[in-house]
């Protein structure tokens, strides 16, 4: 779909933007209501930028599906104007597991929370941060998983944000459906 057709008030155009290997691509499948578990087994990196146009929830969305390696982030970051034009929500989603890389989610959502303010486009965007892979059992399953680290790396963003800065936070799973389950 290209970008015009995005700018139609039926369609609503989202962007999924974070690191690789953070889930990104499995929140769009969950989105569009596949639940099949072998479509998540064989999910590829994404590469540049996938957009796709659905009906989920009464509505119409064109989302565009950020690949997160580093070579396609600084040219998001290099475009973001163009990228974000006719946007009315963003997602940036963290793997709260890859604890290793907090300090680079990090980085790279404050550069995307800048390039937003400077674009003047705050106020039309619905901003949410999910930090994803938050399962169920998640301190079981994953040993390496310190919660007291994960808290406190939330917090962590939540103090680097402005407090001017409307948004959205939640830890989010595919855990066999996607759940949200809001932070204050």
């Amino acid at each position: 779909m290209n970008e015009m057709a995005s700018n139609n008030n039926d369609i609503k155009k989202m962007l999924i933007m974070g690191l690789d290997k953070g889930g990104k691509t499995s929140i769009v499948l969950c989105l569009k209501g596949i639940k099949n578990v072998a479509s998540f087994s064989s999910i590829n990196p994404t590469k540049g930028i996938h957009r796709e146009t659905f009906r989920a929830y009464g509505s119409k969305f064109n989302v565009w599906d950020f690949g997160g390696q580093e070579q396609f982030r600084t040219d998001y970051i290099e475009n973001f104007n163009k990228n974000i034009t006719g946007t009315d929500k963003i997602i940036f989603v963290i793997d709260i597991q890859d604890n290793k890389r907090y300090d680079l989610a990090s980085k790279y959502l404050m550069k995307v929370i800048e390039k937003l303010e400077e674009s003047k486009k705050i106020k039309d965007i619905d901003f949410s941060i999910f930090f994803h892979k938050y399962d169920p059992d998640l301190g079981i399953a994953n040993k390496e998983f310190d919660e007291e680290k994960a808290d406190a790396f939330i917090e962590e963003i939540k103090n680097k944000i402005p407090s001017n800065f409307k948004y959205a936070l939640a830890k989010t799973s595919i855990y066999t459906v996607f759940q949200k389950a809001n932070i204050h």
